[in-house]
């Protein structure tokens, strides 16, 4: 007999969840395959085609994707990763097509990372955590100079990526 209680969350999934609408969900999932090692769950194809939804696990987190219409603005994604040897995932991704938007750097709260954008535009930040840092010990670091310019590069990088993008206002 099957249990009766509902789970707020259903079990594989995590509380929050991040839609990617893109032109080409199938290139999208190619790339999240190749680079970062996700497990494509099931796609629902449209009768034209389109995809209309798809799932890739990311080592505990489910993606969901769907293809934009025609009509739609662009909507890239903004997401964070955290992942196993950041380092070589980072060239992965390369290697899978994307392109470096922030050097791998580490942040005075024990990050090791990165971003990349991938062929369709979203924006990943491949991270792995390197070291426990307290937060005492994370606000002594603001002011040395390595984690200053990790941090001023970090934003720099990303204000050069979004900046060049059309803005339809």
């Amino acid at each position: 007999m099957a249990s009766t209680e509902v789970q707020p969350v259903p079990d594989g999934c995590t509380s929050v969840a991040p839609w990617i609408v893109t032109r080409d969900s199938a290139k999208a999932i190619d790339f999240i395959v190749e680079a970062f090692g996700g497990e494509e769950l099931f796609r629902v194809p449209n009768e034209n085609g389109s995809i209309g939804h798809a799932e890739v696990r990311i080592g505990d987190s489910v993606v969901l994707l769907f293809d934009a219409k025609d009509t739609w603005p662009d909507t890239p994604a903004l997401l964070r990763l955290y992942i196993e040897d950041v380092d070589t995932v980072f060239a992965k991704a390369l290697q899978a097509g994307a392109a470096a938007v922030t050097e791998l750097s580490t942040a005075a709260w024990g990050d090791r990372g990165g971003r990349v954008r991938d062929p369709l535009g979203n924006i990943w930040w491949l991270m792995e955590r390197v070291e426990n840092v307290s937060d005492e010990e994370a606000q002594a670091r603001w002011n040395q100079p390595q984690y200053v310019a990790s941090m001023r590069d970090a934003q720099d990088s990303l204000d050069r990526e979004l900046s060049a993008r059309k803005n339809p206002h």
